[in-house]
Order: C-alpha cells, then structure tokens, then sequence
C-alpha cells in the first residue's frame, strides 16, 4: 500500500467550512490559544497538515431577526482582527495563489465564507461588500428560507430560485465568487445549476443515497455538479453521515429543547441573543447519550461521492466547531491524516488523494475566479 503518512505531509489540505468565528466573537477566544471544547485551532491545524480554512460567517437567524447583516459584519470582523492580532502565524487570503504564498511562508491560510443568504439583506451591495471585506464564496441559504431561496430546511415558498435570487447568481458570476448549495432545496439547486455560468460548490454536504438527509446531495445532483466542473465537499456531522446516530438525536429532541429553553432563559430575559456556545453545551449533555459514529461512516461518503462525481469533484467540509459531535477518530483537525490513510487503503492513488485534499477546491476557486469580469 502507498505511503498514506508521506502523501499526507506532501498535500495543500483544504477545509471549506468551520464555524469557528462564533468563538471568536462571543467567548473571546483566539485561533492560537489551547484548543478547548472546539475542534479546531493553531496547533492542530499544524498538526492534521491543514493549510487553509474557510471560515463561515453564520448568522442564526431567530436570535439575530432583524440584525443579519450587523452579526454578519461583526463576525468577519472578529476573523479579521484575529488575523491582524496573529500576523506571523495567520494570513488573509483572497485567491488561491494567496493560500499557495501563505504555505510557503509557514502562514495558515485564513479565508473567509459567508453561510445563508439572509446575512445580505436583499441588497445586492451588501453582497459586494462583503466580498470586498474578503468573502469568498456564499451559502445561498442555511436552514430557514429566505427572501429569494428556498431551503433544504423548510417548507418552499419560491418554488427554488425567484427572480431576485437568480440576480444574486448572475452577481456572485461576475464578481468571481463561488456559490454554495449546501443548504439548499432540491429545486433550488437545480435552479442554480441552470442560472450559474460558472461551477458551483457544496461546501460541507454529504451522500443522500448513503445516510438519507435533506441537506445531503442526491446522486444525480452530484452528478450534475460534476458535470458543471464543481466540488462537494463532504460534511462530518453524524447526523448527516449515520442513519443509526441520526434516528438516535432526533429521539432526544424533546428533551434537548426544554434543556435549551432552560439555559437560554437567562439571555431572554435580558433581552439579548442566545449565543451559539449556550446551544453546543446543551447538546453536548445529550451526545454524550449516544455513541459515536464509527469511522467508517465518513469514509464511505468519501468513497461514494467519488465514485459517483469523480475524484476531480470531491474534497473536505468538515463543519467544525458548528456540530456538537464529531465520528469516531475524529477529535480535532489533528486526525485529518486519518482520511487520507482510510481512503489509501481503499486504493486511491497519491494523485487522487492530493485532489481530494484540496485540489480540486483550489482549480474551482481559481476557475470561478477567472471567470468574474
């Protein structure tokens, strides 16, 4: 079998999606400190060999009603300014070209996504701007529906794509920012693929036909994703890659909501947002009721998605820090050598695991880039 260790040190490996800002801004920490309850930071990024992460710019959208777009800006700001405290170890980076300079200079690549297109505000300026402030590609919706997407979460109201949304695709194209269908409705997603001119990603979604989920992608869209020169990046909440644990977490769902209402009583009455944090502390007491995952889980949405897109359409979206639980052998960035070792065995060749690792994200990144105007 080839070397999965030395394949492993030699790649760019990419994460498209963690949910740390939320750290950043509510609980003060920093990407440099001890590693603490997340799943993610310096040091294990350093030791998993992850070069690059997006991270996502999430706003919940109950908590924060009527304030999307100031959460929003006040999340990339907290990435920026951890960028700015931590000048020798992160780095900012717009292009592919920034990430491959970056590693070069023994920097972490530090790249900016926004999740849910609520966060713009219908305002096809507030998109610019953020992409001006760095963000590279935009989760057109999360769970919830808004003014000109359906969601994967909700009940439709557009039927997909309405007229402003498609406005939306028509601007991401030009400016040469990638548009993200994680999230997103079915029809949706089909409604993108036809306005799009450019390749678009699903930046942490796992295989439906392997673990039945709504925000997993169906064959025939992974499929057509391929076909359009685009990457889904699989997702590793267990929820989404084991039928058994997700069966287990929707069980306890009573349970898990009275105890939230519980913790968040204090924030409502103070009249404030329930932070991100409150939520993960609850649910974390019910994770621990149900065992994790195996490993195996994940590597089989690996393998599936490879094999039904290609390998030059797959890669890693792990969601770190915006999941409660994470399978088995996974703790922390540090065990992305665990994927490459497992997907090694299966037979995928050293060029094969250099694409999923980051590859394949970064010819997107640059093909969409390339095609703004």
């Amino acid at each position: 079998m080839i070397d999965s260790t030395r394949i492993h040190a030699a790649a760019l490996v990419i994460d498209t999606h963690a949910d740390t800002p939320q750290r950043f801004l509510d609980e003060g920490w920093s990407f440099t400190s001890e590693l603490g309850a997340g799943h993610i930071n310096l040091e294990t990024a350093q030791r998993g060999n992850l070069a690059a992460e997006f991270f996502a710019i999430w706003v919940e959208p109950v908590e924060h009603a009527g304030n999307f777009a100031r959460r929003a800006l006040a999340l990339t700001d907290a990435v920026l300014e951890e960028v700015r405290r931590h000048p020798a170890e992160l780095q900012l980076c717009l292009t592919p070209a920034d990430i491959l300079d970056a590693k070069a200079r023994g920097k972490f690549a530090v790249l900016l996504g926004l999740e849910g297109g609520h966060a713009i505000e219908n305002s096809l300026p507030l998109l610019r701007t953020f992409h001006r402030l760095g963000v590279r590609y935009m989760t057109l919706t999360w769970a919830n529906n808004n003014e000109w997407a359906d969601s994967s979460g909700e009940a439709p109201i557009h039927n997909g794509l309405n007229d402003f949304g498609r406005e939306v695709i028509r601007e991401m194209n030009r400016l040469g920012m990638m548009i993200d269908v994680s999230h997103v409705s079915d029809k949706t997603f089909w409604d993108v693929l036809e306005t799009s001119t450019s390749p678009v990603i699903a930046s942490h979604s796992s295989a439906r036909a392997v673990t039945p989920s709504h925000r997993n992608l169906t064959d025939e869209q992974l499929r057509a994703l391929a076909k359009q020169g685009g990457v889904a990046l699989v997702n590793f909440y267990p929820a989404f890659i084991d039928e058994t644990w997700q069966q287990a977490w929707k069980s306890l769902r009573p349970e898990r909501e009275a105890a939230f209402e519980t913790a968040a009583e204090p924030f409502r009455v103070a009249g404030q947002p329930v932070p991100f944090h409150i939520s993960h502390q609850v649910d974390r007491v019910f994770t621990a009721r149900i065992p994790r995952p195996p490993f195996a889980s994940l590597i089989a949405h690996f393998d599936h998605m490879i094999q039904v897109a290609g390998v030059d359409h797959v890669g890693i979206g792990t969601d770190f820090d915006g999941i409660q639980e994470l399978p088995e052998g996974i703790d922390s960035a540090a065990d992305l050598p665990r994927i490459t070792e497992a997907l090694a065995a299966k037979g995928y060749t050293a060029e094969d695991l250099h694409k999923v690792l980051g590859g394949n994200l970064m010819r997107v990144f640059a093909e969409i880039q390339s095609l703004g105007v």
